[in-house]
């Protein structure tokens, strides 16, 4: 994100002669950690780029909802987490999925993966992750991957702080736990 200013990129934004310019800007500041947090969520590297894709566009087509009194990453954030449980409920309705046979599906994905050059560990990690519910595993991901501060996820999820702090603690446990299982 090296000399990318918020500030000015929202001015830029609000101005119709430099709206493409500051919005060049935006997708160049937060593609890679948008297209890491979407990955967490949906696993598959084609499914989180068309993700990105979408999300871009629907804040392209959205600028006029933004008023500024968010951060940008917040409203893109938002916007992404909303794409990827859209996909993740369509794909589950269009195979007639239960939430654990999805996670499953999410699981072989993993497994099969091309992209993914971890270890053993690493492999068990992520499918450790895979297990959790949906808004858990986008807290978790948000906060042990972006170390991102609970107050900002409480301004993309809509969540309060405490329940933000105890769903990242259940998630820790259920972590720990599914590693004790495989141990």
């Amino acid at each position: 994100m090296n000399n990318y200013n918020e500030k000015e990129t929202i001015l830029m934004l609000q101005d119709p002669s430099t709206q493409q310019k500051a919005f060049e800007r935006i997708v160049k500041a937060y593609s890679e950690q948008l297209y890491w947090q979407i990955r967490r969520m949906v696993v598959s590297h084609d499914d989180a780029n068309d993700l990105l894709q979408n999300t871009f566009i629907k804040a392209w087509t959205n600028l006029d909802y933004f008023r500024g009194d968010a951060k940008l990453s917040t409203w893109l954030y938002r916007i992404a987490f909303n794409e990827c449980l859209n996909f993740l409920n369509k794909q589950r309705a269009e195979n007639q999925l239960s939430i654990d046979d999805a996670d499953a599906a999410l699981i072989n994905k993993l497994e099969s993966d091309p992209y993914f050059n971890g270890d053993e560990t690493q492999r068990l990690f992520q499918k450790a992750i895979l297990q959790l519910p949906e808004k858990q595993r986008i807290i978790f991901n948000l906060k042990y991957f972006q170390e991102m501060k609970y107050e900002d996820m409480s301004e993309i999820l809509g969540t309060s702080v405490g329940a933000l702090k105890a769903s990242y603690h259940h998630a820790v446990k259920k972590i720990e736990d599914f590693f004790h299982q495989h141990d």
